[in-house]
């Protein structure tokens, strides 16, 4: 039966509480392709939740002239609080317009519906506030919670009754390899399901855990607001266990890998599975439990093994006074996989098994090694580690293009290239490394995020991305530029330069709406923001009974590539505008756990950014 059927229902009014502002209905135009994003019902771009007071403010314009125009800033009642002359900025290849820089006033003071007006132009409107992403942060985390495999989502913890559902895939506590290849079965409940998919694949959590384990020692040694993910704060079923929610919401996962790992007395002990899922694609419109695919076990590979390894070295150190016998078995499953993947070091997960589930595939792990051993370094102090570090070619290095599918691209690290993972845990996490090596690491952290801020400087929409090596902009842009974001968000930690910090806030801008679709990619942030995700539940343009997705959800973004069906009609796009808001737009409008992770990293920094002057308890 599923959650589709019925026609397609009217955009949604969505009452937004915070920072999440009450908005009327606001038409979306539905092509014969669907319901996308439109075109923008206004040429003045802005961040649509808005601008912290006393943070630099920076709107775009579309405009082809070639001289300075005057705009206003009006309050919510119309009454004019600026005036003042754009900047012209000239022809933006990107997103394929003649643009117009604008900057708001420091003395603006802080209040709620401010607009900018040029002529007849008139902007979404907007706040000037301070804390307004801590309600995102939290929202961005229960993504976790919606997606998770193995567990009913149920009231209260769901919010609203129509995100909750029953279990899905109980029938992975007893999976066999494909092919029956291996002559065992494992039991693998849990975990997140990926993406828009019911897969779930090590090698992307790994990167997801890892980001949301760093969150939680980036709260404890550099922000000043670490009980915000104390017990009791995020809506999950553990929030009265006396462990950090954070911590139970990142557990979910790291069971999962650990119940990954191949058995003792079997050919490739301690090796980890790369991933499981359906043996064919499964429709959308449909809860999890409603598919009984056949699932399978796919086989042992070097990345999977050294994602578990690095993982559970974090869960060893942050679980040990919370849950000493989850810390004690990751310990154990750690030097058991460290001593695998230096067993066989070349294992690579094919790129052809592609039926029900994507390949995942990597050919170079020497990223995956150098991340895992500064991992287990960290909590083991082992000198064998570090002198394994120092051979690595990765050593205390912060790449500011990194590769994905043979394509180099405008990013410091994606599931695919995990190098950077390891320096930045190397320098921010309480190590035993010298004091010359870890300056070396901060410093390298620094210089990347520097790259960034110069590259938002050069592009039309201030966004610290530019395309790959392909002249394309990526799938899962916009997690590139969160990833980029959490480097200057690390940089501005280790260094208190204005200027990391300002281009973290400058990315979330292009997020949450100044971008020339004038658009938010997260659920139920802005005026205009994403609604139909390319997600198997979260399917209401299927129809009615589906819900459409919660809020703090964020769209993979622009894809050139435009690799799916509804996307391909694209053609010919500025890469910035290779979108749709589209359920069947998977190219470009998926969900999945390795963005919305960072998303959270963000909002949770962007909440509690270092206090100028102070070194809070940094180590």
């Amino acid at each position: 039966m599923g959650c589709a059927g019925g026609a397609l229902g009217a955009t949604a009014i969505t009452a937004m509480q915070g920072t999440r502002r009450t908005i009327t209905c606001v038409a979306i135009v539905c092509l014969s392709i669907g319901c996308a994003a439109g075109a923008p019902s206004t040429r003045i771009y802005v961040n649509q939740v808005g601008y912290e007071p006393s943070e630099r403010k920076v709107a775009v314009y579309e405009s082809s002239s070639t001289t300075p125009l005057t705009f206003q800033v009006v309050d919510a009642k119309g009454g004019p609080v600026q005036t003042s002359t754009t900047a012209t900025r000239g022809a933006d290849k990107d997103s394929g317009e003649s643009i117009h820089w604008l900057r708001l006033s420091d003395s603006i003071a802080p209040g709620k519906g401010y607009r900018i007006r040029i002529g007849e132009d008139e902007s979404a409107p907007f706040d000037i506030a301070s804390g307004l992403y801590g309600s995102l942060k939290y929202d961005a985390l229960q993504y976790f919670y919606y997606n998770r495999s193995g567990i009913v989502v149920a009231m209260p913890w769901a919010k609203d009754f129509k995100w909750t559902r029953p279990a899905g895939h109980l029938s992975d506590d007893k999976v066999g390899c494909v092919g029956h290849s291996c002559g065992y079965s494992l039991d693998v409940q849990g975990g997140w399901y990926d993406a828009g998919d019911y897969g779930k694949y090590v090698v992307n959590g790994g990167i997801s855990l890892w980001t949301l384990f760093n969150l939680y020692e980036r709260s404890r040694y550099f922000g000043s607001k670490a009980d915000d993910f104390a017990d009791g704060k995020l809506s999950i079923p553990e929030n009265h266990n006396g462990v950090s929610d954070l911590l139970d919401e990142a557990r979910w996962e790291m069971e999962f890998i650990l119940k990954m790992q191949v058995p003792q007395g079997q050919k490739l002990a301690g090796m980890v599975h790369h991933k499981i899922h359906d043996r064919g694609w499964s429709p959308l419109g449909h809860t999890p439990a409603e598919r009984s695919d056949q699932r399978d076990l796919y086989p042992p590979s070097t990345a999977a093994t050294l994602n578990l390894v690095a993982t559970a070295a974090q869960c060893t150190r942050l679980f040990q006074s919370a849950i000493p016998e989850l810390s004690a078995r990751c310990r154990v499953a750690a030097i058991r996989g460290w001593n695998a993947a230096n067993d066989h070091p070349a294992l690579y997960a094919s790129p052809l098994s592609k039926n029900g589930g994507g390949p995942y595939d990597d050919d170079d792990v020497t990223d995956e090694f150098y991340w895992a051993a500064s991992e287990l370094y960290i909590t083991l102090g082992d000198e064998k580690l570090l002198a394994h570090l120092r051979r690595s070619p990765h050593f205390l290095k912060v790449e500011y293009e990194t590769k994905q599918e043979h394509v180099r691209h405008y990013t410091s690290m994606t599931w695919q290239s995990t190098a950077t993972l390891g320096t930045l845990s190397l320098a921010m996490v309480p190590n035993q490394l010298p004091a010359t090596e870890l300056a070396v690491a901060r410093q390298a952290i620094q210089a990347c995020a520097s790259k960034y801020v110069d590259t938002i400087e050069k592009q039309g929409f201030r966004v610290p991305m530019k395309p790959g090596s392909n002249g394309h902009y990526p799938w899962g842009s916009n997690s590139f530029v969160l990833n980029n974001a959490l480097i200057m968000g690390v940089a501005s930690d280790l260094s208190h330069e204005t200027k990391f910090h300002q281009g973290v806030l400058e990315s979330m801008d292009y997020l949450l709406g100044r971008n020339p679709l004038g658009f938010s990619y997260v659920s139920g942030y802005g005026t205009r923001y994403l609604q139909n995700p390319h997600h198997r539940f979260w399917a209401h343009q299927k129809g009615r009974r589906c819900p459409t997705p919660p809020p703090g959800a964020i769209a993979g973004g622009p894809n050139s590539k435009l690799p799916d069906p509804i996307s391909k009609r694209l053609g010919g796009c500025p890469v910035q505008k290779c979108y749709l808001d589209h359920l069947d737009a998977w190219g470009v409008n998926e969900v999945a756990i390795n963005w919305n992770a960072p998303l959270a990293w963000v909002s949770a920094y962007l909440d509690d950014p270092p206090v100028p002057g102070s070194t809070g308890s940094r180590p």
